[in-house]
C-alpha cells in the first residue's frame, strides 16, 4: 500500500529503509525538530544504526497489525522524510505528523497539502490532526 504524490512517493516504513532512513534523519535533526507537529516530541535524538533498525521493525509490526501507519517519503530510492499516522486521543480520529530532510525542505508544504487531501479522501477518518504548513 503506497502512494504517489508530486515529486515523491510513499512506501510502508520497514527494515529495508534502515540505512537510508538513518542517514536522512541524522542529517536533519535540528530541521526535523523545527517542523510543525514535530517540535514537542522526544525524537529525533541520536541513535545507533542498530537502534534505528529496531525502530523500523517496531513500525513495520504496527503497520502489519494495523495499529499505526508509518511511511517512508521517497524521491526515487532516496529517503527524504517520513509520515506517521497514529490513533489520536480526544477530538480527532488520527494524529498525523511528517518531516522531510533539511536538504529537501521545499518538499514539506507539498507533502503536507498532498497528504492532507489523500487522508481526507481515502482514509476512514472523520477528522485528523496534521499541523499546517501554510
Amino acid at each position: 500500500m503506497g502512494f504517489r504524490g508530486p515529486g515523491f512517493h510513499l512506501e510502508p516504513l520497514g527494515p529495508i529503509h534502515n540505512e537510508r532512513d538513518y542517514q536522512a534523519w541524522m542529517s536533519s535533526i535540528d530541521h526535523i525538530k523545527a517542523t510543525p507537529g514535530m517540535e514537542s516530541g522526544t525524537w529525533p535524538k541520536p541513535m545507533t544504526l542498530a537502534e534505528n533498525l529496531a525502530d523500523m521493525k517496531m513500525h513495520a509490526k504496527e503497520f502489519a497489525d494495523r495499529k499505526s501507519f508509518t511511511y517512508s517519503i521517497l524521491d526515487g530510492d532516496m529517503v527524504v522524510g517520513c509520515v506517521y499516522i497514529y490513533p489520536a486521543e480526544g477530538d480527532y480520529d488520527a494524529e498525523v505528523r511528517s518531516w522531510v530532510t533539511g536538504s529537501r525542505s521545499e518538499l514539506d508544504p507539498i507533502v503536507w497539502e498532498t497528504l492532507s487531501g489523500w487522508l481526507a479522501a481515502e482514509w476512514p477518518f472523520g477528522t485528523f490532526s496534521y499541523a499546517s504548513r501554510t
